[in-house]
């Protein structure tokens, strides 16, 4: 049996080119900060504003690998620590990106962590206070985390549940960064630095986009995403009539139903 497990090569966690984000607050200022006195990062905020972006930029900003999750309801705890495998008429053990971003320093990042099994995240609690060790119960093992790993996770409070919600022994954790929609101002920047549409264009688009999100709760799970514009913004500049780029790109994509859809079919109208 093999449990040797050599460092990774951080290279390809690296984040090479700098990523395009704009700040809408102190967000990287209290990121800045969590990093420096190893306090794990919870990030809290609707689909598509930004979220991994944010993460994408601080991994090249700090020059930090950076190792994302995206969880799901099938994750469990050997898929983030490790498991053993069969190689070569051996067991040798393989880690998961968990632990790999335990041993090498890396940011670790929980994508949408709500969706995750509750008995897997609880794996994570040793590494959220002082103690920051990773229990490796199949090799009997207590992990020391690298002064320089950090674990972040995110989660869209809109989809919260008595099913899907974390466990305050989970969440106190944490510091909290509350991600929202940018001012539209902020947020017609992104767009046009995205896509290199008309700014004019972009600030349509941004306009349209508060009209849905002011429907979230009467029709609408979720208003359109930065996300979004930012596709809806590239079918125009790449030629796509205005009017039917916003019926394809946004309202067709947020809601199946047929009311809301005419609805915000004639908001486009309005609009463009």
């Amino acid at each position: 049996m093999n449990t040797d497990n050599k460092t990774i090569n951080n290279a390809e966690y690296f984040i090479e080119k700098e990523p395009y984000y704009l700040p809408s607050s102190n967000e990287i200022e209290i990121f800045n900060t969590a990093l420096a006195e190893n306090i794990p990062v919870l990030l809290k905020g609707p689909t598509g504003c930004g979220k991994t972006r944010f993460m994408e930029y601080m991994s090249w900003y700090h020059k930090r690998p950076l190792i994302t999750v995206s969880c799901h309801d099938d994750l469990t705890t050997s898929d983030l620590v490790g498991r053993y495998l069969i190689k070569d008429s051996s067991t040798v053990w393989q880690d998961g990106p968990l632990t790999t971003a335990v041993r090498n320093g890396c940011i670790c990042y929980l994508d949408e962590i709500v969706e995750a099994r509750k008995d897997t995240t609880v794996v994570i609690h040793p590494l959220c206070d002082d103690r920051r060790i990773l229990p490796l119960e199949k090799l009997g093992q207590l992990l020391k985390a690298s002064p320089d790993f950090c674990l972040t996770m995110s989660y869209n409070p809109g989809y919260q549940s008595a099913v899907k919600d974390l466990k305050p022994s989970t969440r106190q954790r944490f510091i909290s960064i509350d991600f929202s929609y940018p001012a539209e101002d902020i947020e017609s920047v992104i767009v046009h630095e995205e896509s290199k549409l008309d700014l004019k264009q972009c600030e349509l688009l941004v306009k349209l986009a508060n009209m849905t999100r002011n429907l979230v709760g009467n029709g609408l799970e979720e208003g359109a995403s930065t996300r979004l514009l930012v596709h809806t913004a590239k079918l125009i500049y790449r030629g796509f009539e205005p009017n039917m780029a916003c019926k394809c790109g946004i309202a067709d994509a947020i809601t199946d139903d047929d009311d809301t859809k005419t609805l915000l079919h004639e908001m486009i109208d309005t609009v463009f």
